[in-house]
């Protein structure tokens, strides 16, 4: 699926919209997409000038706006609907994420409710482990 596709599942935009490409869609089950990192991420001014690292807690963020797209791929009207990150659980950093890299994003979903949800994801680079960590998050009507 492509960017269209995750354009019209997220609210998110420039420079906060962190999935490229998804990779592999089982609905209501697990997703896998990419985000390409390059050197002209508005972070990497500030986070470290001479030694550009991605933020662990972006790296977090990209995971959870692809459990969204995977939550939003079959709700009706989702153009009406927002998910909300409202937790997260034994997130572990394991390796930085720099400019040129492609993080693979895969999350599974643990437990699915009308209106919150468990998922565990992994980000990965060149098949390392990045970063991982159990997501929470629910689904609210979005204001006009």
């Amino acid at each position: 699926m492509d960017i269209q596709f995750i354009l019209s599942s997220l609210p998110h935009r420039y420079p906060f919209l962190l999935v490229d490409r998804v990779l592999e869609i089982e609905p209501r089950r697990r997703i896998v997409a990419l985000k390409n990192v390059t050197f002209n991420e508005p972070f990497f001014a500030g986070h470290f000038p001479g030694t550009p690292i991605m933020p662990g807690v972006l790296i977090l963020e990209a995971l959870a706006q692809a459990g969204a797209v995977l939550l939003l791929q079959d709700v009706p009207e989702r153009d009406g609907k927002l998910v909300y990150f409202t937790g997260v659980d034994g997130a572990r950093f394991r390796r930085t994420v720099v400019p040129g890299d492609q993080l693979r994003l895969t999350v599974e979903v643990i437990q699915l409710r009308a209106r919150a949800t468990r998922m565990r994801g992994s980000a990965s680079v060149d098949g390392q482990l990045a970063a991982e960590g159990e997501l929470m998050c629910a689904l609210v009507e979005r204001s006009p």
